[in-house]
């Protein structure tokens, strides 16, 4: 398929470098698609989508008060990442998780960071979630964040940064892994001709990580997976990940808190107890006991079994408090004050808005820049300043005077773009980088992640529920 028309002048691009040359470790990658016809290349496209329909891969968007169920979108073109550049990614990875779920062992223990001024006390008397309810807990191995979805991007001088980090319930790996065999069923013959890490080793020590968590040592805890059904966007990935790791997979009103605080779950035998529960419900509705009265998805008195120690929770209750934007752009300062050690990874510059002088310096260049709320995911609810009407600028403005603790600016970054089969043509689209880490009795992070694709020709939101797709992503060795 020609290349010859493929224009890419702004960004740095992942597949070629200047002048439609390939990079060191994409040259056979590119050579191949070169050779290969232009119908085959959409024919296999053609495939992958329909294999993506026949196994029901599809995630939700809530538009319009309406739950709307869409196939994956799947971009059959990988991204490649040396493996060398890689190692060191991955280093800077478990550096950040460590010290993040320090910093959050610290806010809920002694408070020392606070204490010894390295972050604003400040930030925490407004944290939306930090919860009172977690002081004084101390976690197995202090992790309080099990499985982290760090998201990277590439700026066109082709230097990696932290966007921002995902530490209550973060979502996207089963889209990792069916991208993968995916790829593997659309080419099969690539995977003869490079040496491509792997990735089908996740679900096993997403296992052995849940494991290790559990109160009662064992070869074999009882492990579930606490979704909020069926209804929800990521239903999907709660099912894939419940088969995989060989757990039930579970409603609140499948559990049960006994009189001796231990958790139960429900089974056409009787009460089965639970040791561990990789939970994808959001802290507030964990449990009406402790939390929001009203809710019906968790369990009654599952925080009363937890503060027992008579259940693992992974994430844990209060992790959230680190999943915060503004905290986020304290990080560095984190790694430097917990670990004695400079970021390996660089976080994207940012303003704080809540520091007055930040915020003027937004208010007087919203044209110029990404503004994102403190506590949003999912690409809602924030503004990029060179795409937005004037109207919209001065909504912004009106929101950040009102509560300045609740948004944080970044530059419009231009990021990396890798070649996309765009209709009948390909054509560079931006992309950035989900991988995934865990963190328990040890470390682990994945080879490459899941790379989202900002669709839309010009967009830079890359999420799926704003018309984003994604692509395999390879680590190759040198």
């Amino acid at each position: 398929m020609r290349f010859s028309g493929y224009q890419n002048n702004i960004a740095f691009d992942e597949l070629l470098a200047r002048g439609g040359r390939a990079r060191p470790h994409t040259g056979k990658l590119l050579q191949y698609l070169r050779r290969m016809p232009r119908e085959e290349v959409l024919e296999r496209k053609r495939a992958a989508d329909l294999t993506i329909r026949a196994l029901g891969i599809s995630f939700t968007v809530y538009s319009e008060g309406e739950n709307i169920d869409r196939d994956w979108p799947y971009d059959v073109i990988p991204r490649v990442i040396r493996a060398s550049e890689w190692r060191r990614i991955e280093q800077g990875l478990v550096q950040r998780l460590t010290a993040l779920n320090m910093f959050i062992n610290d806010v809920y223990n002694d408070q020392r960071i606070f204490k010894d001024k390295v972050i604003p006390a400040e930030l925490l008397a407004k944290s939306k979630n930090y919860r009172k309810q977690c002081e004084g807990v101390k976690p197995m191995y202090g992790v309080w964040a099990h499985i982290c979805g760090s998201d990277l991007i590439r700026d066109k001088d082709g230097t990696v940064y932290v966007l921002e980090d995902n530490l209550r319930v973060p979502s996207g790996v089963s889209y990792m892994l069916e991208n993968r065999r995916l790829t593997k069923r659309v080419f099969p013959e690539l995977f003869d001709n490079f040496n491509i890490l792997p990735v089908d080793d996740y679900s096993n020590n997403l296992f052995n990580t849940l494991a290790s968590l559990s109160p009662r040592p064992s070869r074999y805890p009882e492990i579930v997976v606490l979704t909020p059904g069926i209804y929800n966007s990521a239903y999907f990935e709660h099912a894939f990940l419940a088969q995989r790791l060989g757990a039930e997979l579970v409603e609140g009103s499948d559990l049960v808190v006994g009189d001796d605080d231990c958790v139960y779950m429900k089974t056409i035998e009787g009460l089965s107890r639970v040791d561990v529960i990789y939970r994808r419900v959001d802290d507030l509705f964990l449990d009406p006991e402790t939390f929001e009265k009203d809710s019906v998805l968790g369990c009654i008195g599952l925080m009363r079994a937890w503060l027992a120690g008579n259940v693992a929770l992974a994430n844990a209750p209060g992790a959230g408090v680190a999943d915060d934007k503004v905290v986020y752009t304290y990080v560095p300062q984190m790694i430097k004050y917990y670990l004695g050690e400079d970021a390996i990874l660089a976080n994207v510059p940012s303003y704080a808005c809540w520091d007055k002088l930040e915020r003027d310096h937004v208010l007087a260049n919203l044209d110029k820049l990404v503004v994102k709320p403190a506590n949003e995911s999912g690409g809602y609810g924030m503004l990029v300043g060179n795409q937005a009407s004037s109207k919209e600028r001065e909504e912004f403005a009106r929101r950040i005077k009102a509560d300045p603790r609740n948004y944080i600016a970044q530059p419009i970054i231009t990021l990396s773009t890798v070649p996309t089969v765009c209709g009948r043509e390909i054509q560079p689209r931006h992309v950035d980088l989900r991988p995934f880490s865990l963190q328990g009795q040890s470390n682990y992070v994945t080879a490459g992640g899941l790379t989202r694709v900002a669709l839309p020709k010009g967009s830079i939101v890359v999420n799926s529920s704003q018309g984003g797709g994604s692509k395999d992503t390879w680590v190759v060795e040198d």
